[in-house]
């Protein structure tokens, strides 16, 4: 699949657009802003499908316009649906998988940044994970209990995955795990003081 990927917003924030290109079918994954943007870059394709990694507002701000534009069809996880108030016609669910045309990628339930936060497995090692993991560190928590189910994630997903496997964040630059793995390492061998939450580094000073 063809992926092509739009900063949006102020802050920015990652839009991505995957493409089947056997059958010009897409899906847009986290309409953040921008919806202008977002649409010109889907331009040419047949966007049937929104995917959203989670409902914070500056992933789904422009969902109203560019889900009127292209009479798509939304998918989240419920408890961020429910959480964020999010208008959705299809709850995601782990281990569900998705058609992008002829082709699918299969979603997983990534929970700690948010109670549904999800990621898209495209089937070829790139993995689009919202604000599950960014290069150097997890997606920023709201308590203590959030890092600690974040960190219960990272060592059952994000760190089972092969080194070689790319993953696509919801802010900033693609990262690969293997050149997180020696740092997350690290991080879990110090380990760290029980109210911990925020924004977190592996690499802390």
């Amino acid at each position: 699949m063809k992926l092509l990927t739009k900063a949006v917003g102020p802050w920015p924030m990652n839009t991505y657009l995957v493409v089947c290109e056997a059958t010009g079918a897409a899906a847009i994954v986290d309409p953040g802003a921008d919806a202008e943007s977002i649409l010109d870059m889907a331009r040419g394709v047949r966007v049937d499908k929104i995917l959203l990694t989670h409902g914070h507002r500056d992933h789904t701000s422009a969902l109203a316009k560019v889900r009127k534009a292209t009479k798509a069809t939304v998918y989240i996880h419920p408890a961020d649906g429910e959480a964020f108030k999010v208008n959705y016609d299809v709850a995601l669910a782990d281990g569900q998988v998705i058609g992008i045309g002829s082709e699918s990628l299969r979603v997983i339930h990534t929970p700690g940044h948010t109670p549904g936060a999800s990621c898209f497995d495209l089937g070829d090692g790139r993995v689009l994970v919202g604000d599950a993991i960014f290069v150097n560190g997890p997606g920023a928590t709201q308590s203590p209990e959030r890092f600690t189910e974040t960190m219960r994630t990272m060592r059952a997903v994000f760190f089972a995955w092969p080194d070689e496997t790319i993953f696509y964040p919801g802010h900033g630059s693609s990262g690969k795990i293997g050149d997180e793995r020696p740092a997350f390492e690290a991080f879990i061998r110090d380990g760290w003081p029980p109210d911990l939450h925020g924004d977190v580094t592996w690499r802390r000073a």
